[in-house]
């Protein structure tokens, strides 16, 4: 899976950091700077959460459906293979809304949740 950048998320980065005002061209010197600062904050948000800790939610920001089944979540193509059931997109006044697909596996395998500890104690 490639990782890219928008210009305008490039852009963005770059008057975020402070290294250009808005409207400004970046100088190409710095344009590794701010990818790699991107880059960065989207390992950081992929990062798995410390042993103990919850699982943190990420709400995607855009879903894109392109024609010949390309996914792409937050600009990034989704890694696995969508089915060729109907995707169902639902989308609200405001714009937000929700998209479900199939995805395929080789396997799936659906494991117990496990029991609270004050639901042990309270048995």
């Amino acid at each position: 899976m490639s990782i890219s950048c928008t210009d305008a998320e490039i852009q963005a980065r770059a008057v975020h950091l402070g290294l250009i005002q808005d409207g400004e061209e970046l100088p190409r010197q710095l344009r590794s700077r701010v990818v790699a600062s991107l880059m960065q904050e989207r390992r950081t948000q992929k990062a798995p959460a410390a042993e103990g800790e919850p699982a943190r939610v990420r709400l995607a920001q855009t879903i894109v459906v392109q024609p010949g089944g390309s996914i792409l979540i937050d600009g990034e193509e989704l890694p696995w293979f969508a089915g060729q059931d109907p995707i169902d997109v639902h989308v609200q006044h405001d714009g937000s809304g929700s998209v479900r697909l199939t995805l395929l596996a080789d396997s799936v395998q659906i494991t117990p949740r496990k029991p609270d500890s004050e639901s042990e104690t309270a048995s």
